[in-house]
């Protein structure tokens, strides 16, 4: 059953984006979204932690966070702003990449870091399907990630 939100949703804490994104630990990959503008753009919070699990392998005696699992916290970051702005809380909305371009990686993130995505929509309207963003993940300000992203969004309900 879905669920409307007041609006304007301008913030998200973890029991929001629970309640808006189907991920689960060890994959849910952004702990609060802020400054949500609509479906224009967002921020969000991902505070890197040396508990979470892909640093047993990558690397050991040298942790540092996936690319793709920085991009795929951006992307989370997308299905947050939209979520929240179409008010769709326990929606069983899902979301799927369709392409990643021009991604290029410039700093390291590790444990300790705290990694803000910067997301703008670049195409896609409520009611659409099909969706564009660009993404920034930044650390203390210094670009970490950099990329385009599409999404498809599908309702389950």
């Amino acid at each position: 059953m879905t669920e409307t939100v007041p609006t304007p949703v301008a913030d998200c804490d973890i029991q929001m984006i629970q309640a808006i994104l189907p991920h689960r630990y060890p994959f849910l990959l952004v702990d609060r979204v802020t400054q949500i503008d609509g479906t224009s753009s967002a921020v969000g919070i991902k505070n890197v932690s040396m508990n979470e699990p892909h640093f047993q392998g990558h690397f050991p005696g040298a942790p540092i966070m996936p690319g793709v699992t920085i991009i795929e916290a951006m992307a989370q970051t997308a299905g947050v702003m939209v979520g929240a702005a179409m008010g769709l809380i326990n929606g069983d909305l899902l979301i799927y990449f369709m392409s990643i371009d021009g991604c290029k990686f410039r700093r390291k993130v590790i444990p300790g870091d705290r990694l803000t995505m910067k997301i703008t929509t670049l195409r896609g309207k409520p009611g659409a399907k099909v969706w564009k963003f660009h993404g920034r993940a930044e650390v203390d300000g210094e670009l970490a990630c950099e990329c385009e992203f599409a999404a498809m969004l599908d309702m389950r309900s």
